[in-house]
């Protein structure tokens, strides 16, 4: 599980707004609600006894290929650490395990690392727990266990909203918020009911208290709820039942991804993360269309309402940037500037800055004197998006996807036992699958029809060696590749040409002179080299991320835009998850955001209207 752990690396200043205080015995406690984290007994054994073995672990998940289970009070993250530990030693090893934990009031890095220190026999457990420990962001979370076969979906938010949005269904429920008479609002019967809407047939649900009201807001919900002998002081606990079968979980389908850019090669990682073998297609094998520059820009789209858009791309951001520092030499550099174009853009960067969509201080706000500093000449105030990086796609691409089969797809046919065969021109069978995932760009539109794809041209421009750059946007950008600059890109809608064009290259230093002047002097001699891509959008600039319309079994994601590698690795889990059956890692409603039927379902919400 990594490099060894030292708990010791943690024992840094603790935040100033902290939920947490420390007894003088060293036992972490609640000072927004008096109560204690865990069993001051031994918060380990109770851990094991009140939800390990009040769900019925690990009898419950044996036979199965997948098993989710959700918790309401993260805290300390121990509960999970007791899970992770009984997953290792009795899971089926080809079987992956989904964690869905819900936290209003997260506690700092170094809290966690205090708390759980008291347990040396999970600290090779602990130490990617805390190694990975989410910022203090609004939003949806996912950290990784891969030696595990596991993963944990994290929302930092209040209990009922989490629910609400959650998109997963659990086998099991550790509900450990802090006392009902302390802590009543996690206990309530419309927190409960959302807790068996997200339910699976037979699931059950363990907790340390048995107060009346917890037990009829269970009864109410539809479970069972029955005493049982308690641990430690506590006489008795409970464990609640709903009814029904548990659901066989069935085996990996084969499934096929049709394309090999960002997007493909991100649905491929995620799904041989879940345990597929998915077979990559492209014709031009990998990075052969927009992907194919020889850096990119990592950067969320800056939307000042902090509403839905903001929150996809906040949590995109956080999701690209864990997985791209995975990639050994993927990141070629941290930190962009998104120059201010107007005082209403200052304005407006200032009030996503203090979102708490963002980790605190993964956005700042710069002074014209502080940016001119930054970029080595006079600039407008800037952005500073510290979370936002320059990467490699080349050696993402050859992590994400190893193999790619070259092939050129004329078209798709439905199989005769379901799924989807891939034709060649002649109408023979290129291969089959129960699942197809089209992530082909501009091009989708020609194996499956009716989408709103825009095609808008791009071509960059870059030197190889000599002068170097920082990252910076303007609605052009410049960034470092580690060879020389790459910028630009010109921006021609409906064009979908890619010859290489001398006046795009003049475009490209026009615009690059208009916003570093300098920069551009510099490189004003030096010979360009150039790529032209044709970007997918849609019209009203998000993804098309999930089930093709009436055609079941396949699956899209494509329109990503200018934002691909930004979106790419969220949006790629998400959409694996759905072919392969497994709980995605986006929120229902941000799912409903991008949803390739969202242009069908305006356009009958408009015909209704009238």
């Amino acid at each position: 599980m990594g490099r060894p752990f030292s708990f010791a690396r943690y024992k840094g200043r603790m935040t100033a707004d902290s939920p947490l205080d420390w007894t003088e015995d060293g036992q972490p406690r609640s000072s927004l609600y008096g109560d204690v984290y865990f069993s001051v007994e031994d918060g380990l054994a109770e851990a094991r006894a009140v939800f390990l073995d009040g769900c019925g672990l690990p009898q419950a998940w044996a036979g199965r290929s997948r098993f989710t289970v959700g918790e309401l009070g993260f805290g300390t993250g121990l509960n999970i650490l007791a899970l992770l530990d009984l997953w290792r030693r009795t899971a089926d090893p080809a079987a992956h395990l989904h964690i869905f934990s819900i936290e209003a009031h997260p506690i700092a890095t170094a809290e966690a690392a205090r708390a759980l220190g008291r347990w040396p026999e999970l600290a090779d457990l602990a130490s990617p727990l805390v190694a990975a420990w989410p910022p203090a962001a609004r939003g949806f979370h996912r950290l990784d266990f891969p030696g595990l076969r596991a993963s944990l979906d994290l929302a930092i938010m209040d209990v009922e909203t989490a629910l609400a949005r959650w998109p997963g269904r659990a086998d099991a429920w550790f509900l450990d918020g802090f006392s009902p008479a302390l802590n009543p609002a996690m206990w309530r019967e419309e927190v409960l009911a959302l807790v068996a809407a997200r339910s699976a047939p037979g699931a059950v649900a363990a907790t340390f208290t048995v107060a009346g009201a917890v037990r009829r807001g269970l009864a109410a919900a539809g479970f069972s709820p029955e005493k049982k002998p308690g641990f430690g002081r506590k006489r008795e606990r409970l464990e609640a039942r709903l009814p029904g079968p548990r659901a066989a979980s069935p085996p990996p389908p084969r499934i096929a991804v049709v394309g090999a850019g960002i997007a493909g090669a991100s649905v491929a990682r995620a799904l041989a993360r879940l345990g597929c073998a998915p077979v990559v297609v492209d014709p031009n094998g990998r990075g052969g269309g927009a992907s194919g520059n020889p850096a990119a820009l990592v950067t969320p789209r800056l939307d000042a309402g902090l509403g839905p858009v903001a929150d996809l791309f906040a949590q995109a951001l956080r999701r690209a940037h864990t997985l791209y520092d995975e990639v050994p030499g993927a990141v070629l550099g941290e930190g962009v500037l998104q120059l201010v174009g107007s005082p209403r853009d200052e304005d407006r960067f200032g009030k996503i800055a203090a979102s708490d969509l963002f980790a605190p201080g993964a956005l700042a706000l710069l002074d014209s004197g502080e940016a001119g500093r930054r970029l080595g000449e006079a600039a407008p105030a800037a952005l500073d998006m510290r979370a936002a990086l320059t990467v490699a796609p080349a050696t993402i691409l050859a992590q994400w996807a190893p193999q790619v089969l070259c092939a050129e797809i004329a078209g798709l046919q439905p199989g005769a036992q379901g799924g989807w065969v891939l034709l060649d021109a002649a109408g023979g069978g290129i291969l089959e699958a129960e699942a197809l995932i089209l992530t082909i760009g501009a091009d989708i539109g020609r194996l499956s029809a009716g989408l709103p794809i825009i095609p808008v041209r791009g071509q960059a421009s870059w030197t190889h060696g000599g002068e170097t750059a920082l990252a910076a946007a303007w609605g052009g950008y410049v960034a470092p590749t580690g060879a020389g600059v790459l910028f630009g890109a010109t921006h021609d809608r409906g064009d979908t040409g890619l010859d290489l064009r001398e006046e795009d290259h003049q475009r490209n230093r026009q615009a690059l002179a208009a916003a570093l002047p300098q920069l551009a002097a510099r490189l004003a001699d030096a010979p360009l080299q150039g790529r032209a891509a044709i970007r997918a959008t849609t019209p009203d600039h998000l993804p098309l991320a999930g089930p093709a319309p009436g055609a079941p079994g396949l699956y899209l994601l494509s329109g990503l835009g200018s934002r691909g590698f930004c979106l790419a690795p969220l949006l790629g889990e998400h959409v694996a998850a759905l072919a392969a059956g497994a709980p995605s890692p986006l929120p229902s409603d941000l799912a409903e955001l991008v949803a390739p039927d969202r242009f069908q379902r305006r356009a009958a919400r408009r015909n209704g209207g009238r």
